[in-house]
């Protein structure tokens, strides 16, 4: 419903850029994390572990600077509305999604909690993939799963895979439909 009534401008433009917004960020997010991976194979130093010695402000976090950090700000709040659409859209907690003017108490302590672990869990999710290696307040470098290669590449792995499985499966899904809308299904 919210497509018929959008403007010429917002389905012919506005769309298609959110689209390859999308597509861009999640690649994006894909081939740092498969540079991580590249990193464990090769580097010891590039496991999530806690900085000790480096204060905030005296090093840049980044390889490409501002520009780099303001990539993982961007990256990082991407994972965390990806994660809550994600979490929303699981068929086990559907029924969590909120009601306008109708949500009782007790669905709302569970959005709450919810959201509470989501947001508790982004920077270590960030720190695992290699997204960035800021502490932030809390040292969550130091849980000890993270100095274990075996679990940090396999989280790794799977994230690639995983995203990769699906932006492909989502893309090539949209293009087939779009191509049989097109042409018709009569060939």
């Amino acid at each position: 419903e919210l497509r018929y009534r959008a403007s010429p401008w917002q389905r012919n433009l506005g769309y298609p850029l959110a689209m390859l917004g999308l597509l861009a960020l999640t690649g994006i997010s894909v081939l740092i994390v498969c540079f991580h991976v590249l990193e464990l194979l090769l580097d010891d130093a590039a496991m999530p572990r806690g900085i000790q010695d480096a204060s905030l402000g005296q090093v840049s976090f980044s390889i490409f600077g501002s520009f780099g950090a303001a990539l993982q700000v961007i990256l990082i709040f991407y994972l965390m509305v990806s994660s809550v659409v994600g979490f929303y859209s699981s068929p086990l907690f559907t029924r969590l999604l909120p009601e306008r003017q109708d949500t009782p108490l007790t669905k709302i302590i569970g959005n709450c909690v919810s959201l509470l672990v989501l947001s508790s869990a982004l920077p270590v999710f960030s720190r695992t993939l290699g997204i960035t290696r800021f502490d932030l307040l809390g040292d969550f470098g130091r849980f000890n799963w993270l100095g274990n290669f075996y679990i940090v590449f396999l989280y790794n792995m799977g994230f690639a895979g995983l995203t990769t499985l699906c932006l492909v499966k989502r893309v090539s899904w949209a293009v087939q439909a779009e191509l049989i809308r097109a042409f018709g299904e009569d060939g």
